[in-house]
């Protein structure tokens, strides 16, 4: 009966789409999900307020950490199935570390067939790979197939909601607390545009997800199950490259949605959006503001000599180089205001080893220093014994 169910709801949507399924799985609205997005491009400054119909937003760049834009992004609310990230993040550790693969096959609980809200319906002990609970928890947000992750990496999903704290904890979330894997409401569930932000980011460091949270759709069970993207950003907006919706009555419309475009990554969190087409809307705001006005810089040190003079060695001088060229974010303003500053460590004495730093090149945007690259030894040098001075002395006079 609960597969005739969602057959019905759904058959509109995959009548648009030219596509016949039996069973689509998906988050309570998607209502939109074929609703292009807005064609213009925010062109606000940096600076500038966005208009954002949600209670709280943030846009970050994920290696660096660094917040382009903010509203109310500490303030504790209620995830919604965003709180998959931390579930989603604990088990692709999970698999680095060679626990298990993807095709590692799962069988689910009672408990985890138990779970209710988005889901892809599973039956007790009915088997499933790692790969197939991924599609279903990523692209469908699927709570059964999540808890049946989380019973597996932890053998119960309380055990693995103590380990998604702890982990929270460790990645500085200081205004988070689970209580269930699937972000189903609950007393006590909270996190914050922030702390989405900062497990995102954590995320998708993983290159795998995003086999999963760039697919628009996909299939289960031979065919028998289709899934559908809840982010319809993969759809729509170029560069996507996941990350994950939530909705809920309590939490609203959340969205954490990821893009890249020439190098530069960005994270888009938005909570509580008061309908779906907000936090949609408002994420693409927030990426359209950071891809126009910020870029990676890969700057390259510059060096005006290949070598430097060295005291007590078996050489005058020693070679030195420049470490690997410096990726810095920057607003694109800035592109022009590059300086380089170049300090040569002082009473430079063998032994040198090769790798060993002998100075740095400081990196300035107008008077702010933003990073710096170091210089190293490119050889090793011995230092000057006395048998070695005894024979440069012989080697002097007969010279004469």
């Amino acid at each position: 009966m609960k597969k005739l169910i969602a057959m019905a709801v759904i058959l509109g949507l995959c009548f648009n789409m030219a596509v016949s399924a039996k069973t689509v799985s998906s988050e309570s609205d998607i209502s939109d999900i074929n609703e292009p997005l807005s064609v213009s491009v925010s062109s606000s400054a940096i600076g500038q307020k966005l208009d954002i119909k949600a209670k709280s937003v943030i846009l970050m760049e994920p290696n660096t950490k660094k917040i382009l834009y903010e509203d109310n992004a500490d303030e504790k609310l209620s995830p919604a199935s965003i709180t998959k990230i931390m579930s989603l993040l604990l088990v692709m550790e999970a698999i680095d570390r060679g626990e298990f693969d993807l095709e590692t096959v799962v069988t689910a609980s009672k408990h985890a067939c138990s779970m209710g809200g988005s889901q892809i319906w599973l039956e007790e002990n009915e088997s499933m790979t790692v790969d197939d609970l991924l599609k279903a928890t990523v692209i469908a947000s699927a709570n059964d197939a999540c808890v049946c992750l989380g019973e597996f990496v932890a053998g119960s999903e309380e055990g693995f909601v103590a380990l998604m704290n702890e982990r929270a904890k460790e990645l500085g979330m200081n205004n988070t607390t689970f209580k269930n894997c699937t972000g189903l409401d609950a007393e006590g569930h909270l996190t914050s545009a922030y702390d989405v932000a900062v497990m995102s980011s954590e995320l998708i460091k993983h290159d795998l997800i995003k086999n999963y949270s760039t697919v628009w759709m996909e299939s289960l069970r031979n065919g028998e199950s289709e899934l559908v993207n809840t982010n319809k950003l993969v759809r729509f907006y170029k560069g996507t490259t996941g990350l994950k919706t939530g909705t809920t009555s309590v939490a609203k419309y959340c969205l954490s949605a990821t893009a890249e475009r020439d190098n530069l990554e960005l994270v888009a969190v938005v909570m509580a959006g008061e309908t779906s087409n907000d936090r949609f809307e408002g994420a693409k705001k927030l990426l359209d503001y950071g891809f126009a006005n910020y870029s990676f810089e890969k700057i390259e040190a510059k060096l005006n000599k290949n070598s430097i003079p060295i005291e007590k060695g078996v050489k005058k001088e020693i070679e030195i180089k420049a470490e690997e060229a410096l990726n810095l974010l920057l607003p694109k303003l800035n592109k022009a205001d590059i300086k380089q500053v170049v300090e040569i460590n002082e009473n430079i004495t063998a032994p040198i080893k090769k790798g060993d730093v002998l100075g740095t090149v400081k990196i300035y945007s107008g008077e702010t220093e933003v990073g710096d690259i170091k210089i190293i030894a490119d050889e090793t040098v011995k230092k000057l014994d006395f048998a070695q001075i005894i024979r440069f002395i012989v080697n002097g006079i007969f010279k004469l």
